[in-house]
């Protein structure tokens, strides 16, 4: 028997203690017992020797499987701080896939989400992966590994993915797998709750895969899966995340707007208090117009409902004029809205009291937001205020004056002085000189032009009244022709009741007698205009003609006159002819030629010269019938005018005919 060395043996002790400590490969260990015999050890020492060696490998397996198992959980940890401090989705999915593929050594590793649109799979993240056509791979569900994996919420792993029948194989899934060369192939599903015990949802799947044949152990689907928890987890993480973003974004815009409109409200509550102060310290129309142009900046009118402007021409240089029926139309729409809107470069709100429309309210800015918008269409409301009181008061005076206009007319010498005491009470100075207005439409429409004829005189000072089925205005002159003034009414009130209105203008006149004078001069007026067939227009009795000789108390029969035979008169005054006498000669034989010759002692083709000399100062009208009638007038009151020692007709027949042949025939 062998004799034992205790030196000996402490010394393979101490080999086998240092082969621990350097994590020697198992063939080390085997090697000391072989050095053992080859030295001469005794069996026993043998003996103790391969047991110390095998206890070695065993400390060594398990010494090994500790540090696995400490770098798996040091994975898992970073993996959960990864998550902990989660910014963005994928940079935490590719921190799973990378350690997955560092502690299962594997060549490649992947992971696959769901496309719910499309129904299938996408690779959402790789790590080690070489093959274009492999990372641009969708897998239908049962479709490969993966899809096998997606479908059953199980794991799954194959050595020779090529040879695997467990799965359904796609030729486009292995084609791509063949090109990426792998072969063994681990798939774990990221699971994420539970629905009725069935394992949870399938939110996408994790796999390590290798180019060459392996069997995958327990220990590593086991630490796949732990990953895939983790995935898992940071996807809907992520998610939750990104509603919570939504939702904030959605919260803060709410918000934004909620203050933006607290504040248009706030701000309109405002303008609306400081309008209706300016209303109630006697503020008028223009005032308002200004404090809202102040507010909102750029330029402002307020219109009536047939768009007339009831506070002047607008400020701005560069401002076109506002209304007509453009703007009309515009103030229609804003009330069936019940809002601004806007409007050739600017915006228009209805001026409504209730679901009357007393006019609109015009902004020239371009651009309004919302809290502005507000506080516009808030003046409406204060406007429209005002156009009520206004009417209303308005009305009240209008009624008075309106009575005493009445009996002015109806009997103006029964008590003049009365008339004036009234008169001035009521804000109305007889004494200064006024134009007398009448008009009048359809039958059916006279209850609206009196209505209309009040709110035409909103704008300025005046009254107005029924009286002889006929509407009739009294206006304080201001220099406006009467005509004109009767013309410019007959518009107005024509738009505003929307049917012809017809006037008729006489004045201007001062004192009841001449007020009433002037009232049945306008009254003449218009039944002539309407006899003419003038419906809808406006005109005074000097504008009509001999027909205003006739209706007018003035009768001025020397403009009449002028008016008709000037260029005659003038031409018989500069060339010494008689146009004038063979004018009177020709209508009182009746337009005939040869008696007209006869009557003046002529030669017919002396009369026709004349005739042609008068067409060209007259026009070619001068023998149509009205202007025939009003220059036969004319002959005749400038006949009647002559002296009887200045009537060329008084002179010897003889001598006019030789004097008269001369002359024309020197003038022609």
């Amino acid at each position: 028997m062998a004799e034992q060395h205790p030196g000996r043996t402490a010394r393979f002790t101490r080999d086998l203690l240092d082969l621990l400590s350097a994590d020697a490969p198992a063939e080390d260990f085997r090697a000391l017992s072989a050095q053992a015999r080859a030295a001469g050890a005794a069996p026993d020492e043998l003996a103790d020797l391969d047991d110390a060696t095998a206890k070695a490998l065993r400390i060594r397996g398990t010494l090994r499987e500790h540090r696995r198992r400490e770098r798996e959980l040091t994975a898992l940890f970073d993996t959960a701080s990864d998550l902990a401090a989660l910014r963005d989705l994928d940079s935490v999915l590719r921190s799973i896939v990378r350690r997955a593929r560092m502690l299962l050594g594997t060549d490649t590793a992947y992971l696959t989400l769901p496309d719910e649109e499309a129904g299938d799979t996408y690779m959402r993240v790789t790590d080690g992966s070489v093959s274009p056509i492999f990372q641009a791979l969708r897998l239908g569900l049962g479709d490969g590994l993966g899809g096998l994996v997606a479908q059953t919420a199980r794991p799954y792993a194959t050595p020779d993915y090529r040879t695997d029948t467990r799965f359904r194989h796609v030729d486009r899934v292995d084609e791509g797998v063949l090109d990426e060369g792998l072969v063994a192939i681990l798939g774990v599903p990221l699971l994420l709750g539970s629905t009725r015990g069935d394992g949870g949802k399938v939110v996408g799947v994790l796999m390590a895969a290798d180019r060459a044949p392996r069997a995958f152990g327990g220990d590593e689907v086991a630490l796949m899966s732990s990953l895939a928890t983790h995935a898992a987890i940071a996807i809907d993480t992520a998610r939750a995340m990104a509603d919570t973003r939504a939702a904030l974004a959605e919260l803060a815009e709410a918000n934004t707007v909620i203050r933006a409109h607290a504040n248009a409200v706030q701000r309109a509550e405002e303008a609306h208090d400081k309008l209706t102060d300016l209303v109630l310290r006697g503020g008028d129309l223009p005032d308002v117009a200004a404090a809202v142009a102040d507010l909102l900046g750029g330029s402002v009118a307020i219109h009536d409902t047939a768009g007339l402007d009831l506070t002047g021409p607008a400020t701005d240089a560069d401002a076109t004029p506002l209304g007509g029926a453009e703007l009309v139309r515009a103030a229609e729409e804003s009330h069936a809205l019940g809002r601004a809107v806007a409007w050739h470069g600017g915006w228009v709100c209805a001026v409504l009291a209730g679901p009357e429309a007393l006019g609109s309210l015009v902004l020239r800015r371009a651009d309004l937001d919302d809290a502005d918008r507000h506080v516009f269409e808030r003046a409406g409301v204060v406007a429209a205020l005002l156009l009520l009181l206004r009417r209303s008061v308005a009305e009240t005076e209008n009624r008075v004056r309106g009575e005493l206009l009445a009996d002015l007319l109806t009997d103006p010498d029964r008590d003049p002085a009365s008339l004036s005491a009234r008169a001035r009470r009521s804000g109305i100075d007889l004494d200064r000189p006024h134009l007398v207005l009448v008009a009048d439409t359809a039958t059916s429409g006279r209850e609206r032009l009196a209505a209309r004829a009040r709110q035409y005189l909103f704008a300025g000072s005046g009254v107005t009244a029924q009286h002889a089925g006929s509407t009739v205005l009294l206006l304080p002159d201001d220099g406006t022709p009467p005509g004109e003034a009767a013309r410019r009414a007959a518009n107005r009130l024509g738009v505003r009741t929307g049917a012809p209105v017809t006037v008729a203008a006489a004045g201007p006149a001062a004192g009841a007698r001449g007020i009433a004078a002037a009232h049945a001069e306008a009254a003449r007026c218009l039944r002539a205009l309407i006899v003419l067939g003038r419906t809808g227009d406006g005109a005074c009795a000097a504008e009509l003609g001999f027909l205003g000789v006739v209706l007018g108390d003035r009768q001025d029969v020397d403009t009449f006159v002028g008016d008709a035979l000037g260029p005659l008169l003038a031409y018989d005054a500069r060339r010494g002819t008689e146009l004038v006498r063979t004018l009177r000669a020709y209508f009182a034989c009746g337009g005939s030629l040869t008696r007209a010759k006869e009557e003046l002692h002529i030669h017919v083709n002396t009369v026709v010269q004349r005739l042609e000399r008068v067409e060209a100062l007259l026009g070619p009208d001068w023998n149509r019938p009205q202007q025939a009638l009003e220059l036969q007038l004319a002959l005749r009151l400038h006949q009647l005018a002559e002296r009887p020692t200045e009537r060329p007709d008084r002179q010897p027949r003889a001598a006019r005919s030789g004097t008269v042949s001369r002359t024309e025939e020197a003038a022609s």
